[in-house]
């Protein structure tokens, strides 16, 4: 593992059949998969990223984009993307193409984006861009959401108070103005959110992150 390192290798020597054979070993066993495409993307492609007009950056502690950032991107284009920008675009790509095929073969899986000061990722709005690369990889938009919602619940055995909007369980809800089951953006389209009993209305939510971003220009 020793010096630079990158993912043509295993472009170069992808093979299908194992593949296959692990895949099929994975859903067999159940073996539950969090991908961090966000994070995967972010990492592989951090030369082609810019956070300079990112509207999410204000968001953003100055450690972040003072030291983390610019030593993360130093650190990962010399050591870890040293290979040609359309090779890593490639791998990005298979990465969703291996996603697409477990999925279809029963692997369960759950949405996560990763640590966040690393690459692109920013706490719960990565989530969102999480589940349109689910999309992207083949899931439907229900499948997407089921990632964040039921799929949890039922890895950690709490179908039964979690995971679904039923009668009797617990309320935590997101409530948009758009149907994300007709575009999986649509979960940015945020009216109002219940949580632990607790109405946040949509002015309530924008002065909550008025407070994050008057605490992040502040920070260091």
């Amino acid at each position: 593992m020793k010096g630079p390192k990158g993912p043509g290798r295993f472009v170069g020597t992808y093979d299908k059949a194992r593949a296959s054979s692990l895949i099929a070993l994975l859903a067999r066993n159940q073996t539950w998969q969090v991908p961090t495409l966000v994070w995967e993307h972010g990492q592989w492609l951090i030369d082609e990223s810019n956070f300079d007009h990112d509207p999410l950056a204000k968001y953003a502690p100055a450690a972040w984009k003072d030291r983390t950032w610019p030593m993360f991107t130093r650190d990962i284009l010399k050591d870890m993307d040293t290979d040609p920008v359309p090779i890593r675009e490639r791998f990005v790509q298979m990465e969703l193409e291996i996603v697409d095929q477990m999925h279809r073969a029963g692997v369960p899986f759950l949405a996560g984006t990763d640590t966040a000061a690393g690459v692109h990722v920013f706490p719960g709005f990565s989530l969102h861009e999480e589940l349109a690369f689910f999309v992207k990889a083949g899931f439907t938009p229900m499948e997407a959401l089921q990632t964040a919602t039921r799929n949890p619940a039922q890895f950690l055995g709490r179908l039964e108070d979690l995971g679904t909007v039923e009668a009797g369980k617990i309320a935590d809800l997101v409530l948009l103005d758009a149907n994300p089951l007709a575009d999986i953006h649509n979960t940015q389209k945020i009216n109002a959110v219940v949580v632990a009993g607790r109405f946040f209305s949509r002015k309530e939510l924008d002065e909550m992150l008025q407070r994050v971003q008057a605490a992040a220009a502040v920070s260091k």
